[in-house]
């Protein structure tokens, strides 16, 4: 399991909360919560997983997210897709079938703005509260500690969560209606497809003048270029190194996300219609579990 790296945690929390999904995300930020002190219960397809976190952080595991559910205040989550949520949720051994009033089930999954209204709203008829919360800032961010989270639904439920949601993150904002935080991961990854593919560009080009590209990171990145993924993943990508967590076939996940709002709103996308193109590209070449810097790899042939 990556380690978690230690951070200042709150104290005095005596809230019970429950992580349905341990991937490369969910492991690390329930054990934050683990660290900073909650009683958490854990759920995951994979039984095994949930053993192995539970000995390293001595929580308890559930079998069935409803059983997860039952006890606690708040209900974190992260897995897949839509179906996945809907499975956490609504399925006949999902979360809302054991929820107590008033408990908040906050979904960091990246979803369709769609399927979070309607979870939001079946919630509401149940009694208890679903917060949107998609996280940015990769597994590192998750294993750091400093993720950012951006949050739709209820306003009230929201300042509840927070506090809690501190524990993994460096940024929380409430930023709306049920919805509003989707929405908002998809204009983050609108601007990460095109950045990625900027800096890929850029990389190929100056490697194909004889620069020396190390210099040319150095002294950019205190300039006007500079970027998150510049610092980042520019060396690494130099370096032809693409196993840093957020895989491509995530990325064309969400930007599927993003086409099928775009299609709703009338959004014109074509600069991330092209880029998404790229990634396909890089699918077709056998990189579907490369991170999304794996755009230069299409531009060095030759």
């Amino acid at each position: 399991m990556p380690a978690i790296q230690a951070k200042e945690y709150p104290k005095n929390l005596p809230l019970s909360v429950s992580f349905l999904g341990l991937g490369a995300m969910g492991l690390p930020m329930a054990g934050h919560l683990a660290a900073a002190g909650y009683s958490v219960t854990v759920y995951n397809r994979n039984p095994a997983k949930a053993e192995q976190w539970a000995n390293e952080f001595k929580g308890k595991v559930a079998t069935t997210p409803a059983e997860a559910a039952k006890e606690a205040d708040i209900i974190f989550c992260c897995v897949g897709n839509d179906d996945a949520l809907r499975e956490m949720t609504t399925g006949s051994q999902g979360a809302y079938q054991s929820m107590k009033a008033g408990a908040i089930f906050v979904d960091h999954t990246t979803t369709s703005a769609e399927v979070a209204k309607e979870v939001y709203q079946i919630a509401r008829e149940k009694g208890i509260h679903f917060i949107d919360a998609p996280v940015s800032g990769g597994q590192a961010g998750a294993i750091n500690g400093v993720l950012t989270v951006m949050c739709g639904g209820d306003e009230e439920a929201f300042n509840k969560a927070k506090p809690v949601m501190d524990v993994f993150s460096r940024s929380v904002i409430y930023l709306g209606k049920s919805g509003s935080g989707q929405l908002a991961k998809m204009v983050n990854q609108i601007c990460i497809a095109g950045l990625v593919q900027g800096l890929s560009e850029a990389l190929a080009f100056g490697e194909r003048t004889g620069l020396d590209m190390e210099k040319v990171l150095a002294v950019i990145s205190k300039g006007a270029a500079q970027s998150w993924q510049m610092e980042n993943r520019g060396k690494t990508m130099l370096e032809n190194k693409f196993d840093f967590g957020f895989a491509v076939d995530w990325m064309r996940k969400d930007l599927g996300l993003v086409f099928d709002e775009a299609a709703r709103n009338g959004a014109e996308l074509p600069v991330t219609r092209l880029v998404d193109s790229f990634y396909a590209e890089v699918q077709a070449n056998g990189g579907n579990r490369w991170d999304t810097s794996s755009l230069i790899t299409r531009l060095k042939k030759g």
